[in-house]
């Protein structure tokens, strides 16, 4: 039986203004530019790393499109395990001798701002060019070395750990959100989220009427008041001043 649809979005790659995704396509470049400074007899490391990597973003953009929450949940944790076994993966190369650490290094050395980025997806509401896929990146060409010499490398463990526990933190953030949202989906019946979708449908249309009657109204020379429309010339002698229609 095909599962009951119960999500919609209002751009097909809307994921891409999700701070959890540019934090995860963020990672996954980073990751891409380690493993190149990985020896050969790593290879199955780089692979693991390579391919965890690509699993956490991709599986946030599959989930994002899939039609009902549980099932966006589902590759959320599909994501979140790749994430986890990428800190493991990132601990054991340390233990290994292949990435350097520093203490009370950070991202803002390469900087990189995951606040700025966020406010910058937040107060865009979806209307910055999908392009553009996280702003920093253009920005590590000089800090990180084009050599395949690990000390030359300038991510550091305490980068990648800084970067996977504040995308780890955004996946949690993400998961309560729309559990809550699925909590109130399994409450209603079918027929009331069809109706609950109609009621919005005629809301929306009734706006637009509106709209459209403003728009009459004032080409006619008509102003909204505290006592309704009426004459602009009118509303002066009266002293009513105009009130804006949102």
């Amino acid at each position: 039986m095909k599962p009951y649809s119960t999500r919609k979005w209002h751009h097909p790659e809307g994921y891409k203004f999700l701070a959890v995704w540019t934090n995860a396509v963020l990672l996954r470049f980073l990751i891409r530019k380690f493993t190149k400074t990985l020896p050969p007899q790593e290879h199955r490391t780089k692979t693991q790393l390579d391919d965890s990597a690509r699993s956490v973003v991709s599986n946030i953009e599959e989930g994002y499109k899939r039609p009902t929450t549980s099932e966006y949940l589902e590759f959320l944790g599909f994501s979140q395990a790749s994430l986890e076994e990428i800190k493991g993966l990132i601990r054991q190369v340390y233990q290994d001798g292949f990435l350097k650490s520093k203490p009370h290094s950070s991202l803002a050395d390469l900087g990189i701002d995951l606040k700025e980025v966020k406010a910058l997806l937040k107060d865009s509401k979806g209307n910055i060019p999908l392009d553009l896929l996280y702003p920093p990146l253009k920005s590590l060409n000089s800090p990180l070395s084009s050599s395949n010499n690990p000390k030359g490398f300038a991510v550091t463990l305490e980068m990648f750990l800084e970067l996977i526990n504040k995308t780890d933190y955004l996946f949690r953030q993400t998961v309560h959100s729309l559990e809550q949202a699925l909590d109130k989906e399994e409450a209603l019946s079918p027929y009331q989220k069809w109706l609950g979708r109609k009621i919005a449908q005629e809301r929306k249309k009734d706006q637009a009427l509106d709209k459209e009657l403003i728009e009459t109204l004032r080409k006619e020379g008509k102003i909204f008041t505290s006592q309704g429309f009426m004459d602009r010339e009118k509303a002066e002698k009266l002293g009513l001043p105009e009130i804006e229609i949102p």
